[in-house]
Formats: structure tokens, sequence, C-alpha cells
């Protein structure tokens, strides 16, 4: 079990960044330096909480601390994650931003963010309290709620991107369980495996975009 985990949070983590990286290098417009930039931030924030995690399987130190201000940084960077993929699709359709859209995108990944930051939350013990785990992702599901049904929207434009909407409820569908109960049923962290299967595709779809974009 630990070596099979370990090698696919590792694998995971080179394909994101180094995938954010090759996106970057080939981006001819600002869409695919978003998305480029996106799987950076999903990659190299994941692995302040999965190399402790890998750690944690092969070593007797006590990685309590570094696990849970591992956690606290994933969930800041999968917010400022969702924010960018607001900013891709935006991009992308070749939407005007709206003000009001745009505020409420801002807005709840900021409260989502401050409440990550409340030491009710308990990182530094890497604590699975329940009631904190419902109050900091409310505003979270509600991000990525919204930016799920945007992209739902779009689904019939083109081919790339018309599963993205797909991922996303996918990625919440499997996260909201470990959010919130992990603690209680440890089981529940197993659905992290296919919440990252969500994301691998996500950036599947920029390398695809990204590779369409060079040629065009």
């Amino acid at each position: 079990m630990k070596y099979g985990e370990s090698t696919f949070d590792i694998l995971y983590l080179l394909f994101a960044v180094i995938s954010g990286c090759i996106i970057l290098r080939r981006a001819g417009n600002r869409a695919c330096k978003l998305m480029g930039t996106a799987a950076v931030v999903l990659g190299a924030g994941d692995a302040f909480h999965l190399v402790p995690r890998v750690l944690n399987y092969f070593t007797d130190s006590g990685l309590t601390a570094a696990l849970g201000v591992g956690k606290l940084i994933t969930s800041v960077t999968m917010t400022v994650f969702y924010v960018l993929l607001y900013f891709i699709w935006a991009e992308y359709y070749r939407k005007q931003y709206h003000k009001s859209l745009t505020a409420s995108v801002w807005a709840l990944a900021a409260v989502r963010i401050i409440l990550c930051l409340f030491p009710q939350n308990g990182w530094l013990e890497n604590s699975s309290d329940m009631t904190w785990g419902i109050i900091r992702n409310i505003p979270f599901v509600i991000l990525g709620g919204t930016i799920c049904l945007l992209y739902f929207r779009q689904r019939q434009r083109e081919a790339v991107f018309s599963p993205m909407w797909i991922y996303m409820l996918l990625s919440f569908i499997f996260y909201i369980p470990v959010a919130v109960a992990a603690g209680t049923v440890p089981m529940l962290g197993m659905l992290m495996l296919p919440k990252t299967v969500c994301y691998i595709l996500m950036i599947c779809a920029f390398l695809r975009a990204s590779a369409m974009g060079r040629k065009k």
C-alpha cells in the first residue's frame, strides 16, 4: 500500500510541475500562460502535503506538524488553482470579465483562505476537526461550483475543455468526504487518489489546449 501510494504521489507531483513548465515554455497567449501557472501552482502546493506524507511512510520521525502545515498550504494553493481556472475560462473562451462575477470569485477565495488561517483548524496538530472541516470548505465548494457551472455552459463549444466540468465535479465529490470526515473514517482518505486523477485529467486538457494553440 505505502509503496503504491507513494509512487503514485511522486509521479503525480512530477507530472504536474513538469507539464506546467512545458505549457509555460510553449505558451503563445495569456490563456496558455495561465494554464501553465495553474499546473505549477497545483503541483507545487500539493508537494507540501504529499512529500511529508510519503516521508511519514518510511521514517520514524514525527512529521505531525509538517503534515498539518502541508494541508494548510495545499488548501490555499487549491483555492488559487480554482481562481486561475476562472481566468483561464475567461481568456480561453474570450469572455468579458463581469465585475460582479470576478469580485465574487475573489471574495470566495479570500474568505476560504482566511478561514483556513484560523487557529481552530489545528494545522500544527494535524487535526481533523469535522466542524472546521465543514466551515472552511463552504466558500470553497461555492467557488468550485461556480467555476464548474461556467465550464459546463461552454461544454459544447469545443472538444478539449468540454469534459472539464466533469473533472471538477468529480474532484469535489471525492474531496468533500475526505475534508469533512476522514478524521472519523480514515479509509475515506483513499478518495484522494481518484480526486488526484481528476486533476491529472485537467492538466492533460491544459497540455492539449496549449499544443493546439502553438499550432495555430
